[in-house]
């Protein structure tokens, strides 16, 4: 592996006229070939490893399959454990920790060590953990592993260091919080049941001491029996046996009674006076039937009975709704006094908890609130009023509202573009919520000093689009876009939607998006665009529609030979595509033999709609069907406001629309964009045997961008093999690159999906896979689900290396071999400023396009400059002027100017086409552009282009098209995702890897910056939605509804810890209300139990060292694993361990004076009380 310290200082090659795209290839750093340049270059680059490292930011969304909830009353902040092992802690806006178990085991149940800053997590894997909340990054500080018994329910009492731990054996134990170490304390099941029980009782499910006395701890088995245990005394005091199965206990605060619920929908009243038969039993949901008999009902999993100074007590549960009402919501049920309260949920519920003013169990509770917990959702109820409404939520808890199909990022974006959007999205905000304050508002949160504005947006299956303000690591929605207004709705049994099975046909598949033009652009599902421009006016529009034909005929024959001397850009011919300016037919036309041509997939409204303001359609383009085959998925998207043009591609070919002029001006077939310059040997094709077949061939690459949920993506050569009926096989040769896998029928790329159409066989050695084409008995079309669903099983191949990979694939090197299909999709456009020739002397307006096949091709423009001749004059293409050829897919194109700078592609500054007409100061377009010659005037005429692939880097220099460095990325694994980034005033070329690596290369010199094996990827989620944006940030959705925030700047990295939200914040204890001295004299010894005593070492003994092994935790800060190489990272590492230490240390000294302060006024009041008793007799008081 060579290394260059200075690779462009000073840079000088010689000889001039060099070929282009040379093949050379480099070494693991960039390397300079022998292209030579015209004159010298001198870029002084800024960047070094050591402004890289790699970590989480924040997360934002619904945490996914959540499974428990907890909440601190004193801190008022809120806990969320979900399968995967994750802890979402919530406080106010701005307050939002993530927190990830190791182990990966789900949280059974958090319990809060109130207002102590910690948490304790019980997991499926049988280990109880404390958390730190100390600290802006939560840590485990110890770990307690059970090895012969599993957790079933834990209880920690307020203001004490000993956990109950219940089991599945029926067994009681004793964790000492502080030392995380097991009591020799322990209560048996079979101590708890009396002797003449024949039966097990079953697992703990509920564990609680007493309100009236802490040395009385109630034990609820699943199997119906209630134990008070004496843990003096160790005897019961009471024993209750139930013939229905138990779910859940609640006490009354006053320690006399308390209430069960059961498996039957039947909720039970228990006093201590009389334990023998239940005080009152009730079906809340249960009614009596005309034979007398009450309805079975379902179980009631949870129920809690609080107790309230100005109203009757509440009852509030969850379940028990009857069985015979099919299709019944789940429902929250709340009985206050007489009154019953039904809340149907949207989803099932999960869990739910009470909020209440006192963490004490022996007062009177107040309830204020409750938070239910749903599958999908989290609400907080309003119980302080009748009507009972829900508060506003303000997390971004509504990501997943319908699955998230993509993603797009953007950092630094012009300053009015947020306000503007929020105040056209608030006019839409729903009403009717509770206006009270978000009852869930513990923790700290300041705006940070590195803040800028940041916008994420979103696009659903349901066509919906979210514009969310991500700046300074929070999420709000700002604005909602609905693209299925613009259509008509398909009629059941009508349309693509019945032919194809697609349930989702607006599903948003990519945008594109100018935020100083504000044009917006969407990519649907339904191979059709929608461009829309934003207005702050409402308007009466019709919607102009565009219909283009891009469909190839594979019927026609196409030699080497026969393009050798047609131009570049010749006639629409029988294989090139055709632009349809009109409706040309009907939406019901057929062909003569009955298959559908020439119509779209959906229906544009044709009348005239109001349009609120915000974004409002300006241009519809939608893709035909052709001779009964549906159009194919559109791979890639860019438009450019100054120039007025929209672009787009498919595997069939190119299309330009002038969307000033509501015109195509080009649409075109890749193999018509290469003329006599195509690198490749085409072989002919055949014409098809089966036309059904080939349609539902082309349309599995659609099918896979939206796979069922339920059904994996197996990417195993295995696989590949002989699939169904002998008809023509399909050559594979290129599926063994990652932009072009057919795999089952379906195009699994997630770059491009070039469908075929029949080919001839080709032979092929034996460890060449080969599919056949599948008949017409299965339908090519699923639902359409999110990004989020789609996953891919690993891969079974004959290396160990692929094993590893999930996604590493084997590729000829040769960029030449006949073996080439001879379709090939457009995978990336770029609009911009440069050399369409090695002649010109100026930049033009050009078009690079990137395909499948490796192939980068610049195509120059020709725009009329003056704004009355652009609405008028056309907009004129040349012929390609540059082919430059790389290994893998083309997925980037990036622009430097001879100083290192990123060169901006040029846009149109906004306006309001619906604004009122102002005669002194008309509308005219005001364009900015970035000319590579502007300034840069000291260092000679041209620009550096940056081509990334799949595999490989290369960095041109423009107009010579001299290759002056190249650097292969990666040879075992591709890259999914690759973006030219601005960062700490320069710029990098940033790639995520199909193996989990990030990685960032310098430019234009393309060293290695850093390389860190993050995220191994497992599912088509992550390379769906992984994108990079400015600033050294990115996201991903890490699950179906979540979105995972990370950095890869070192100075954000640094200073990370002032912009995350604090969890704990130091607050007073409330004091205990007075008891009295008649209810402390009768109301038994409560206030003299030491648990120390009895569960302490020098009582109670050790506990078995088999039973449970204690784990010292890390107690480091998550997420320092991964750090950059270099000694800065663990320069980092210390900075942040010293600044927590300090951290800690002022907490500890606040706290301190905090308990001087106490300490003060007790002995205050203490003195006072002893001069005012001092001379009373004892029947005074």
């Amino acid at each position: 592996m060579k290394k260059f310290r200075k690779v462009l200082d000073g840079l000088t090659t010689s000889s001039p006229g060099g070929t282009m795209g040379s093949p050379s290839c480099g070494s693991a750093a960039g390397t300079p070939t022998a292209a030579p340049t015209p004159k010298e270059i001198d870029v002084q680059e800024t960047l070094v490893s050591e402004n890289f490292q790699l970590c989480k930011t924040v997360r934002h969304g619904f945490p996914y399959q959540p499974t428990s909830l907890a909440f601190d009353p004193v801190q008022k902040i809120l806990a969320i454990g979900s399968r995967s092992g994750g802890v979402r802690i919530l406080g106010r806006p701005g307050v939002d920790c993530y927190c990830q178990h190791e182990s990966g085991a789900a949280v059974l149940q958090l319990q809060f060590l109130i207002n102590e800053g910690a948490l304790v997590t019980a997991c499926a894997d049988d280990t109880l953990h404390l958390w730190n909340l100390r600290q802006r990054r939560p840590a485990v500080l110890h770990s307690l592993k059970f090895n012969r018994e599993r957790i079933t329910f834990c209880h920690l009492p307020f203001q004490s260091k000993w956990l109950y731990v219940g089991t599945e054996r029926g067994n009681t134990h004793i964790v000492n919080i502080e030392s995380f170490i097991l009591s020799g304390y322990v209560i048996m099941w079979n101590k708890a049941i009396e002797l003449s029980t024949k039966t097990h009782p079953g697992p703990v499910v509920h564990l609680s001491d007493s309100p009236k006395d802490e040395g009385k701890l109630l034990i609820g088995f699943e199997g119906g029996t209630i134990v008070q245990w004496d843990l003096r005394a160790k005897k019961a005091d009471f024993r209750i046996y139930y013939d229905e199965a138990i779910h859940s206990v609640s006490w009354h605060h006053e320690g006399k009674q308390f209430m069960c619920s059961h498996s039957d929908g039947s909720l039970t009243l228990w006093t201590l006076r009389n334990t023998t038969k239940p005080f009152q039993v009730t079906f809340p949901h249960g009614k009596i039937q005309k034979d007398g008999r009450k309805e079975s009902c379902k179980p009631i999993l949870k129920v809690e009975y609080k107790t309230s100074r100005s109203s009757e007590p509440f009852v509030i549960f969850s379940g028990g709704l009857s069985y015979d009402k099919a299709g019944r919501r789940p429902a929250l049920t709340i009985m206050h006094g007489k009154a019953i309260t039904v809340l149907e949920m949207d989803y099932p519920i999960v869990e739910f908890m009470v909020l209440c003013e006192t963490p004490y169990n022996n007062e009177v509770q107040d309830p204020y609130a409750v938070v239910v917990l749903l599958e999908k959702d989290l609400i907080v109820v309003d119980l302080t009023q009748s009507n009972f409404p829900v508060f506003e939520n303000p997390y971004p808890m509504d990501i997943h509202e319908s699955p998230v199909t993509c993603t797009a990022y953007f950092a630094d974006c012009p300053p009015d573009i947020i306000p503007i959007l929020y105040s056209i999205g608030a006019k839409n905000k729903k009403t009717g919520y509770s206006h009270k304050e978000w009852p869930i508002g513990g923790g700290t949160w300041t705006l940070g000093s590195h803040t800028y504005p940041e916008i994420i947006i979103t696009g659903h299956a349901d066509g919906s689009i979210k514009f969310w303000d991500a700046s300074a690591f929070t999420l709000q929605m700002l604005y909602k876009l609905k693209t299925s207004k613009v259509f008509e709705k398909p009629k059941p049994g009508e349309g693509r939607a019945a032919e194809l099975g697609e349930e989702d046909p607006f599903a948003v598949q990519m945008v594109s998006w100018c935020p100083h033009s504000r044009i917006f652009c969407v990519v649907g599902i339904s191979a059709h665009i929608i461009l829309y421009r934003f207005s702050k006016y409402d308007a009466n529009t019709q919607i102009v529609s565009l219909e283009v034909r891009l469909q190839c005929e594979p019927e026609d024959i196409i030699t080497p030979s026969e393009n050798e001397n047609n131009p570049c850009f010749s006639e629409p011919g029988s294989h090139s595509p055709q632009p349809h300016h009109q409706h040309p037919l009907s939406p019901g036309s057929r062909t003569p033999d009955g298959a559908k041509d020439s119509i779209p997939c959906l229906k544009v409204k044709d009348k005239m709609v109001r349009v609120p303001p915000g974004y409002q359609s300006d241009l519809v383009i939608q893709l035909l069907w052709v001779d009964g085959e549906p159009p194919q998925q559109i791979t890639s998207l860019d438009l450019n406001s100054a120039y007025g043009l929209l672009a787009f591609g498919n595997c069939n070919g190119l299309a330009v629309v002038d969307y000033l002029q509501k015109t195509v001006i080009l649409c075109i077939s890749t193999l018509d964009l290469y003329g006599a310059t195509d690198p490749y040997q085409r072989l002919t094709r055949s014409p098809r045997r089966n036309r059904q077949s080939t349609s539902e061939h082309c349309m599995r690459g659609l099918s896979n961008f939206y796979s069922d949920s339920k059904k994996r993506i197996r990417t195993s050569y295995q696989s590949l093999t002989e699939l169904t009926d002998n008809q023509q096989s399909i050559d594979m040769e290129r599926s063994k690159s990652p932009t072009s896998d057919h795999v089952n029928g379906h195009c699994t790329s997630p770059t491009s999906q070039p469908c075929s159409a029949g080919k001839p066989r080709i032979p092929m050695g034996p460890e060449g896979p080969r599919l056949t084409r599948r008949g017409p008995g299965r339908p090519p079309f699923r639902k359409a689900q999110s990004a989020a669903c789609m996953e891919i099983s690993l891969p079974v191949s004959h290396t160990e290396e692929s094993r590893e990979n999930s996604f590493s694939r084997s590729r000829s090197s040769s960029v030449s071999s006949i073996d080439r299909d001879t379709k090939e999709a457009i995978t990336t456009l770029q609009f911009g400023e440069s050399y369409g020739r090695k002649s010109d002397a100026l930049p033009t307006p050009c078009l690079w396009v990137g395909t499948s096949l490796g192939v980068g091709i610049l195509i120059p423009l020709s725009i009329p400059t003056d704004q009355e001749e652009r609405m008028e004059d056309p907009v004129t293409v040349g012929p390609s002027g540059a082919v430059q050829m790389l290994k893998g897919s083309v997925l980037r194109f990036g622009f430097l100017d001879c100083n290192g700078a990123l060169i901006q592609s040029p846009y149109e500054v906004w306006r309001d086409l619906n604004a009122p007409e102002d005669p002194d100061r008309p509308r005219r377009r005001k364009l900015v552009h970035f000319s590579p010659s502007s300034s840069q005037d000291a260092f000679g005429e041209g620009h550096l282009a940056i081509v990334c692939s799949e595999r490989q880097a290369k960095v041109f220099l423009m107009p010579s098209q001299s290759c002056l460095f190249v650097h292969n990325i990666t040879e075992s694994s591709f890259v999914l995702r690759a973006d030219v980034v601005s960062l700490c005033n320069s710029v990098c070329l940033a790639c995520f890897c199909a193996n989990g690596h990030v990685m960032t290369l310098s430019l234009p010199s393309l060293r290695p910056l850093m390389d860190v094996n993050y995220l191994p990827l497992t599912d088509m989620r992550i390379a769906r939605t992984f994108c990079f944006t400015n600033e050294g940030q990115a996201l991903y959705l890490s699950s179906p509804t979540e979105i995972q925030r990370i950095t890869y700047s070192q100075e954000m990295c640094d200073n990370l810890q002032e912009m995350l939200g604090e969890l704990f914040t130091p607050i007073e204890t409330p004091e205990a209300q007075n008891r009295g001295f008649l209810k402390g004299f009768f109301g038994g010894n409560a206030h003299t139990f030491d648990r120390e005593e009895l569960f302490g070492e020098a009582a109670a003994g050790k506990a078995s060292r088999s039973l449970a092994q204690h784990i010292p935790g890390q107690g480091g800060v998550e997420g320092m694993k991964v750090a950059a190489s270099g000694a800065v990272g663990e320069l980092a590492r210390a900075r942040i361990a010293l600044d927590e230490r300090g951290q800690r240390l002022g907490e500890l000294e606040e706290r301190t004076a905090l308990m001087m302060t106490s300490a003060e006024t007790f002995s205050k009041h203490a003195h006072e009380l002893m001069l005012k008793c001092k001379d009373k007799k004892w029947y005074q008081f």
